[in-house]
């Protein structure tokens, strides 16, 4: 189970693995210290913004977080694919990708 405790570790752990944008873009990351970059965005994405979209998620009793427009954070194309591949955020039937086994 992912925690906001162990969440980065989990991460790091998943680096360099092709992920895919909710429009279907593949795109792999590297974590450097407590920022998260990928190959398509130039400014790097803060450890504090995926904790933060993470609580977003565990707060959302209500199952409302859809789409990455939802997490209203800065990258959150990224934070939403890449918590859709780890089973934060459940995928919607339109993605084909599949989860990664953590």
């Amino acid at each position: 189970m992912i925690t906001i405790e162990n969440l980065w570790d989990v991460m790091i752990a998943h680096q360099g693995e092709t992920f895919y944008t909710a429009k279907g873009l593949p795109f792999t990351y590297t974590i450097r210290g407590g920022e998260f970059f990928t190959e398509r965005k130039k400014k790097s994405i803060t450890r504090a913004t995926f904790e933060k979209a993470f609580l977003k998620v565990q707060e959302d009793t209500g199952h409302t977080i859809k789409g990455p427009k939802a997490l209203n954070v800065f990258g959150a194309p990224y934070i939403f694919a890449v918590f859709r591949m780890l089973g934060i955020v459940d995928s919607p039937s339109s993605c084909k990708t599949p989860e990664i086994p953590v």
